[in-house]
C-alpha cells in the first residue's frame, strides 16, 4: 500500500518513520524544504520536494497513493484536506486548522472516503477517550481535559519551548476558546481562567482556556466540557501581555518606509527563543469524564506523562501526536476503521477494537496511558 505524508516537520517526520517500519507500506514524504527531507535520509522511504500550498502540488503528491497523512501547518490544513478529498483519497489529518472540518463532510461522503481529522494527542487521543467512555455510560455529565507539551528544563523568561510551529502555538493563544456550560456553548478568551494543578512527577503547573474542544462540542452529548492547556506558572500572564500589546496582531503596521505584520516579527524572534534544547520535552495529559450508567455514577480518569526519547531523538510531542496519527492511519489502511465522511477521533474511540488496538500499539512504543474508574457511593 502506498502512503504519502504531506509535511516533514517534527511530527510529520515522526509519522513517516513510524509508518515505514511496516514492510507492507511504501511511504513517501512530501515537503518544500530540502533540509527537512534530507533529515530522513537512511530510512526506507521516498522523499519528494514539492510546494503543498498549491492545488497542483497536492494533486501531484497524492497521485498513485492509497492513503494520505496531512501534517502541514494549520493555516494550510483545511485546503490541503479538501484537495486530498477531491482526489478521492482516504486521509488522516493533524494540522489543527481553524475551519469547521464538517464543512467537508458532504465532499468526503460523495467521494466515499474516510477522513479522520484532529488526529493527534489533543485534539486526538482525548477525543478517542471521550468516544470510548461514551460507549460505557448511559449519560455523560462532565468532560475535562488538561494537556500540554513542555521543556524538561524551565528557563527564564518564557519557561517554554515550542515542540511544534510557533505560529500554531500563538494561534492557541489568540483563538477564542469554546466551552460547554449547563448544556450551552459559551466563549471565553484564550489564556483565561487560570488555575493551578499538581502533576505527579512534574510539579505545579498552570492551566488556562484554549480552543481544544473543537468537534466534541458537536458530537458529544455532555452538559459540561472544557479543555485547558498546561504550562509552567507565569507563562499565561506573559503571553497575555504580548497579545494585548499587539505583538500577535496580523494587521500591518508602518515601520519607517516599510509595512510589516507584528505577528511575523514575533514569530521570527520567538522561534529563536523557543527552540527546543538538548534536554528535550515532556507531554502531560489528564482527562476526566463523569457520567451515569443505570442508577450508578462513575468517574473515569486518564493520565499520560511522556518524555523525550534520546535513543531515537524524537520529541515527546512528536511521539504522542505522531504515533497516535500513525496508529489510526494503520487502522484505516487495514479497514479496522472504515466510516465514510469526516470522522473526528471520537468516532474512532467508539469502536472498541480500534481503542484496544491503539492502547496495544502505544505500549509497543513506550507510551503509557493509565485509567482509573471510580464508582460513587449512593449513585
Amino acid at each position: 500500500m502506498q502512503l504519502a505524508v504531506l509535511g516533514a516537520g517534527r511530527v510529520g517526520s515522526a509519522i513517516a518513520k513510524d509508518l515505514c517500519r511496516e514492510s507492507e507500506f511504501a511511504v513517501q514524504v512530501v515537503d518544500i524544504d530540502p533540509e527537512r527531507l534530507g533529515e530522513l535520509e537512511g530510512y526506507p522511504l521516498e522523499t519528494i520536494q514539492a510546494d503543498l500550498r498549491t492545488g497542483e502540488g497536492v494533486a501531484t503528491a497524492v497521485q498513485g497513493c492509497d492513503l494520505i497523512v496531512c501534517a502541514v501547518p494549520g493555516h494550510m490544513g483545511f485546503q490541503t484536506v479538501r484537495r486530498v478529498l477531491l482526489a478521492s483519497k482516504n486521509v488522516i489529518d493533524i494540522s489543527f486548522f481553524p475551519e469547521d472540518a464538517f464543512l467537508l463532510d458532504d465532499l468526503a461522503r460523495q467521494r466515499g472516503v474516510t477522513a479522520v481529522v484532529d488526529c493527534g494527542i489533543a485534539p486526538g487521543l482525548c477525543n478517542l477517550i471521550a468516544g470510548h467512555v461514551e460507549t460505557r455510560l448511559d449519560q455523560l455529565e462532565l468532560y475535562r481535559c488538561y494537556v500540554g507539551g513542555l521543556p524538561m528544563v524551565r528557563r527564564w523568561p518564557y519557561e517554554y519551548q515550542a515542540v511544534f510551529s510557533p505560529v500554531d502555538v500563538i494561534e492557541e493563544y489568540t483563538r477564542p476558546a469554546r466551552l460547554v456550560q449547563h448544556g450551552k456553548q459559551v466563549t471565553r478568551p484564550a489564556l483565561s481562567d487560570v488555575e493551578l494543578r499538581d502533576v505527579p512527577g512534574v510539579g505545579t503547573l498552570e492551566a488556562f482556556n484554549t480552543d481544544g474542544l473543537r468537534t466534541l462540542i458537536r458530537t458529544l452529548d455532555c452538559p459540561s466540557m472544557v479543555e485547558k492547556t498546561l504550562r509552567y506558572p507565569g507563562h499565561a500572564a506573559l503571553m497575555r501581555v504580548l497579545r494585548e500589546s499587539g505583538f500577535f496582531s496580523q494587521k500591518p503596521v508602518e515601520l519607517g518606509t516599510q509595512t510589516i505584520r507584528p505577528i511575523d516579527l514575533t514569530v521570527k524572534l520567538l522561534a529563536q527563543q523557543w527552540a527546543l534544547d538538548a534536554e528535550g520535552d515532556l507531554t502531560i495529559m489528564q482527562v476526566v469524564v463523569q457520567g451515569t450508567k443505570g442508577a450508578k455514577r462513575y468517574t473515569y480518569s486518564y493520565d499520560l506523562l511522556d518524555r523525550y526519547d534520546p535513543t531515537t531523538k524524537t520529541t515527546s510531542m512528536a511521539r504522542t501526536t505522531g504515533y497516535t496519527c500513525a496508529i489510526v492511519a494503520r487502522q484505516v489502511a487495514t479497514g479496522l476503521f472504515s466510516r465514510a465522511g469526516i470522522c473526528p477521533p471520537e468516532y474512532v474511540g467508539r469502536v472498541e477494537d480500534c481503542y484496544c488496538h491503539l492502547l496495544a500499539e502505544y505500549r509497543k512504543r513506550g507510551i503509557v496511558l493509565t485509567e482509573q474508574v471510580i464508582e460513587h457511593e449512593g449513585g
